[in-house]
């Protein structure tokens, strides 16, 4: 029997939002500015405006929507509904009962999740990690985040309070992360820590940064031609994350580790590097039935997860 949700997948930028059914189609899609720099209000109104356009298409259709389920920057309550805080890229998204409000104004069930969760959670049911139960997903951007999956459910840690893959110490003595701790992977292995140490080594390799900067995009085109800049920073950098991943690889044991964010798009070269480099800092008997592999949904599995996220509760409207 097809089943319907509306998947939100708010970001700093833009909120992503679509109606998708039980199998993981979608039936209607949009973008809009999600306000974030503005207020807590400004983004709540914008996400009952991507709801309302998506009512408005499922009634044109006759549709039935189950429920809404909302992926945020930030930690969320154990129940599902209350966004506590720690997202610093939405201007006063502290204490936000999200789910109430929501509900309030639309008439319909609402779940709220950590956004990387989200992802993780829309790729081990409609991607990388489809029919697998015990996935880590990693996304690598401008930060680190992570998911969990055990046995086929998102594991959050007492209170919902965990998963924070990005913020595990990984060099002792190391430099100070935003987070407020030391050394953490995040610092050394995201994609803004790989542009940091390019441009901070660029005059040493007799490189001029281009007027435009640099990004992820240029290393790895540069990479590819073999300067040794590049070459030297990516596998650096490639070196950061597979040791991290090795820690979880040792604790999880899982069947998959899915690599998602921009830089994964890089090509499978750099899933190789990532991936050489883990499995030769795991132990074997960890990771005898791990395989490590790109994320495959793209801006697509913020939205499917917090879709599933419906799905997995059994809401059934209000």
């Amino acid at each position: 029997m097809k089943r319907y949700a509306i998947g939100i997948d708010l970001g700093g930028t833009s909120v992503k939002y679509a109606l998708i059914d039980n199998e993981g189609v979608f039936h209607f899609q949009g973008r809009i500015p999600s306000k974030a720099d503005v207020s807590a209000d400004a983004v709540v109104g914008q996400i009952l405006y991507a709801i309302n356009e998506v009512k408005a298409y499922a009634a044109s259709e006759g549709f039935v929507i189950d429920g809404i389920g909302i992926g945020t920057p930030g930690i969320v309550d154990s129940t599902s509904r209350i966004v506590m805080g720690g997202a610093e890229n939405i201007q006063g998204w502290v204490n936000v009962h999200l789910a109430d409000i929501i509900e309030k104004e639309t008439g319909l069930s609402v779940l709220v999740g950590n956004d990387a969760n989200m992802m993780g959670l829309g790729e081990t049911r409609f991607g990388a990690g489809k029919g697998m139960t015990d996935v880590v997903f990693i996304t690598v951007g401008t930060g680190i985040g992570g998911a969990v999956v055990i046995g086929g459910k998102l594991f959050g840690g007492y209170a919902n309070r965990g998963t924070e893959l990005g913020h595990v110490p990984l060099i002792a003595n190391g430099e100070k992360c935003a987070c407020g701790a030391t050394g953490c992977l995040e610092h050394y292995a995201s994609a803004s820590a790989l542009v940091r140490m390019f441009v901070s080594e660029a005059p040493a390799y007799g490189y001029t940064i281009p007027d435009g900067g640099a990004d992820g995009e240029l290393i790895v085109r540069l990479y590819k031609e073999g300067h040794p800049l590049a070459v030297d920073c990516l596998r650096r950098h490639c070196r950061y994350l597979g040791q991290g991943i090795a820690g979880f690889i040792n604790i999880f044991s899982p069947q998959l580790v899915v690599i998602g964010g921009g830089i994964s798009d890089a090509g499978q070269f750099y899933i190789d590097m990532v991936k050489e480099e883990a499995f030769k800092n795991a132990m074997a008997d960890c990771a005898v039935n791990t395989d490590i592999v790109a994320a495959a949904l793209g801006n697509k599995a913020g939205s499917l997860g917090a879709a599933s996220m419906v799905f997995d509760a059994g809401l059934d409207g209000k």
